[in-house]
């Protein structure tokens, strides 16, 4: 028993304690006592006794009943207030994009403009020595980045507010696809991808999502896994049963994370010191939390600076423990001609 919950029993026993003591005593010397009362001086003493343990009883439950009150009302009102953050924040994302969706169509109507009456394309890169034309380049680079930007936003924005289009997901058969796509990012073609799920003793089961939304999350990972390494290096996608869930982990020998920037890398914008350098707006991994998120799992990472990481999410299995087992028994139960039925 806690600390509150012993306090709260000395307090209920002591009345009657004492009636029980102060009972004996006057039974003992009850006979040399003149009291003004018709019944006997040790059963006074007990009842006075039960009814102090009865008002302490009555004063605790109050108590306990006021704080368990006092704790409903205090979570209420720490649930509206992360609601009413939720909504404002949706809001001036929904404004953000709106705001500046008409500045950025009238910037790249004007380096097209730019573009077209001095003979160059920034896409295609300055000449050497063209300091107009490499001025050029880097807005238009800048200018796709916050379009990038604005959109990954908005895109953030809906995926928290619009419900999922769930159906039967086979894992092994997304982690290949996803492979396939991010081969052909820069430098994939220098690192070594491979794809990792169990087939003993029995295949990984469906699960309940958004195939096109999980899709997003894993080649996010996978992307970053490629873009943080070397030529080299190895990325390793691959999944598992965890009790009642479904991990699924991409792995990397890359430059790994600092120690003192793992605790950021889930926040939106974040951008870590190695990350400046390259390109992107910091809303993956956001997205990757979020998307996780809305299918009831969770997410970790593990990173060893200059060693890799390794970013791990938990899918729950939509039928509970025992999933896989009861699947794995439904593919390879056989008919009377030993032919597997599904």
């Amino acid at each position: 028993m806690n600390g509150p919950g012993r306090a709260a029993w000395a307090g209920l026993l002591a009345p009657v304690l004492a009636g029980a003591i102060a009972c004996v005593v006057l039974e003992i010397t009850g006979p040399g006592l003149r009291l003004y009362a018709a019944t006997s001086p040790g059963l006074a003493a007990a009842i006075a006794g039960l009814l102090g343990g009865a008002m302490t009883a009555g004063v605790l439950g109050a108590r306990r009943h006021a704080d368990r009150a006092a704790a409903r009302a205090a979570a209420a009102a720490l649930a509206a207030a992360a609601a009413t953050a939720a909504q404002d924040r949706l809001r001036f994302l929904a404004r953000l994009d709106h705001e500046l969706k008409n500045p950025l169509t009238a910037i790249r109507a004007g380096l097209a403009n730019l573009e077209q009456a001095t003979g160059m394309r920034a896409c295609s890169g300055p000449a050497p020595g063209d300091e107009g034309g490499a001025a050029l380049a880097s807005v238009s680079a800048q200018a796709d980045r916050i379009t990038r930007l604005v959109s990954d936003l908005r895109k953030l924005a809906d995926l928290e507010a619009q419900a999922l289009e769930t159906a039967p997901v086979d894992l092994p058969g997304l982690l290949a696809e996803v492979a396939e796509a991010v081969g052909d990012l820069p430098g994939a073609s220098q690192r070594s991808i491979r794809v990792t799920v169990p087939q003993a003793p029995w295949p990984l089961p469906p699960i309940e999502g958004d195939r096109d939304l999980l899709f997003v999350a894993v080649q996010n990972l996978a992307g970053n896994a490629i873009k943080f390494s070397a030529p080299g290096d190895t990325v390793e996608i691959r999944a598992s049963e965890d009790g009642e869930a479904l991990l699924i982990e991409v792995a990397d020998t890359g430059i790994g994370i600092p120690g003192d920037e793992i605790g950021q890398v889930w926040e939106e914008l974040a951008r870590g010191r190695a990350a400046r350098s390259l390109p992107g707006t910091g809303i993956g991994l956001a997205l990757v939390r979020v998307i996780t998120a809305r299918h009831g799992g969770r997410v970790a990472i593990r990173s060893r600076h200059g060693q890799g990481t390794v970013v791990s999410l938990w899918l729950p299995l939509p039928a509970g423990p025992g999933a896989a087992a009861d699947v794995a028994g439904s593919r390879q139960r056989g008919d009377s001609t030993g032919k597997a039925v599904a």
